[in-house]
């Protein structure tokens, strides 16, 4: 029997690609572009499967969706949107629609969704009170750009379920904002978040330490943060303290993982347990740089000003201008960075509208002091600046810990990619210049990502 697949949007020259695409797959199709008419046609049990865009018009599919599924609940439900939001995509879940397109999507993922959910897999139900809602101003991600779309569509998928969740990201990018997203967009939401800093418990982490976080925890999402600042004694003690818990009083919490480096490459290079990592990697989400989605500055600005004026800061607004000298800059310390410069700004100076000069003065501020001081090439000076960048980028407690590993890491990238350069990518020669195991070089070189260079 041909299945009917209910077909809403209201872009008539995409609602006819997709109409002739599926009806070349062998689909019957029903298409419109109002809500209202996809709601009848649903109430009358005509249909196999709703492929439909979140926003007709003023009408939002989300507000009937709830009602749809309680009087058809097993007819899945696949939504597009060209408005592609954190909350958006969390609002999909919260409804408990089978799978969410962020536009512009490849026609064979939507063919291959639709023919998967038809095949009798079957859609996450909950109310949609259960989430936010998508106009909610108060979100705690903030972008549209392509980068961030995977990041939202798997996070749409997990808040529905308590599986483990490993979040890779450099630092500041915002993976603590991920892993309270997830916390807020679920079941657990009323329960506690509890963040437990690996890096500020050197030698220490055991399972007392676990079970206190868990004890903590209890109800809602307790957050592994700075996992890969772990040392290999460290990480036999976690690993041991986890599978400790298999075996005694279960406590019901969901376990979040966060890294600043790709813990897959330190399992390469001999640097992190596998065991350790499989155990947690059991969904994955790599949150992007902001230099790799510079096109979400401009709201991730205004959304951090506005963030400000509620802490106490004066209301600020930002000129089009500023936003393009933001864009100019390269953000090593990516997402915080920006909102500490913001925060800065809006308190140091008195103009209701943020100008391109004063950003573009804060952002040279540090490097123009110092290059005052002493000779810009001075190796001291050049880390003299970056300590003080990562003062100038932190919050009113300083940096987080784990300044004196950051700093080597941060001199260790730029050293061995000049020695490999000077000796033409010579790993043994590379290796004798620098004084270190050729073993060593080429772990080193697996765990920062370098170019490998030649062996010999």
């Amino acid at each position: 029997m041909t299945a009917t697949v209910l077909l809403a949007d209201d872009d008539a020259s995409l609602r006819f690609v997709l109409s002739q695409a599926l009806s070349r797959e062998g689909y019957a199709v029903r298409a419109t572009g109002a809500v209202a008419t996809l709601a009848k046609w649903v109430r009358d049990g005509e249909g196999d499967l709703v492929v439909s865009d979140v926003f007709m018009g003023e009408e939002c599919v989300f507000d009937a969706l709830p009602a749809l599924r309680s009087a058809r609940p097993e007819l899945p439900v696949i939504v597009m949107s060209a408005q592609s939001t954190i909350a958006t995509a969390m609002s999909a879940a919260g409804v408990g629609v089978y799978d969410y397109l962020p536009k512009p999507f490849d026609l064979d993922d939507l063919l291959a969704s639709v023919k998967r959910a038809l095949a009798g897999l079957k859609g996450r139900g909950r109310s949609a009170s259960a989430l936010g809602s998508p106009r909610d101003e108060r979100l705690p991600l903030t972008g549209r750009s392509a980068a961030m779309q995977e990041v939202y569509r798997v996070m749409s998928r997990v808040t529905t379920s308590d599986l483990t969740v490993l979040i890779e990201g450099e630092p500041g990018a915002g993976k603590r904002r991920v892993a309270q997203a997830i916390h807020a967009f679920s079941r657990r939401k009323s329960g506690p978040f509890i963040a437990l800093n690996l890096g500020a418990h050197a030698g220490e982490v055991d399972r007392a330490l676990l079970d206190k976080a868990l004890r903590d925890a209890e109800g809602g999402v307790l957050l592994l943060d700075d996992l890969d600042s772990l040392s290999s004694e460290d990480q036999t003690r976690l690993f041991g303290a986890l599978q400790g818990l298999d075996g005694a009083e279960k406590h019901d919490v969901r376990m979040i993982a966060a890294s600043q480096r790709a813990l897959a490459a330190l399992v390469r290079a001999g640097a992190f347990r596998p065991d350790l990592y499989y155990r947690l990697k059991v969904v994955q989400i790599r949150l992007p740089p902001l230099r790799e989605r510079k096109e979400d500055i401009g709201d991730l600005a205004r959304a951090f000003l506005l963030q400000s004026k509620r802490d106490g800061l004066p209301e600020r607004a930002i000129a089009p201008d500023a936003i393009e000298a933001l864009k100019a800059h390269d953000w090593p310390g990516n997402v915080r960075e920006l909102e500490n410069l913001l925060k800065r700004i809006a308190a140091l100076y008195p103009d209701p509208v943020i100008s391109a000069a004063q950003v573009r003065a804060e952002l040279s501020a540090p490097l123009g002091e110092e290059a005052e001081d002493k000779p810009s090439d001075s190796f001291d000076a050049a880390v003299e600046r970056h300590v003080q960048t990562l003062f100038a980028n932190a919050g009113p407690n300083g940096p987080e810990p784990g300044v004196y590993d950051r700093c080597l890491e941060a001199l260790e990238r730029p050293l061995l990619e000049a020695v490999l350069k000077a000796t033409r990518g010579n790993q043994i020669k590379a290796a004798a210049v620098l004084g270190i195991n050729r073993n060593t070089l080429r772990k080193k070189i697996v765990s920062l990502g370098l170019a490998a260079g030649r062996a010999d």
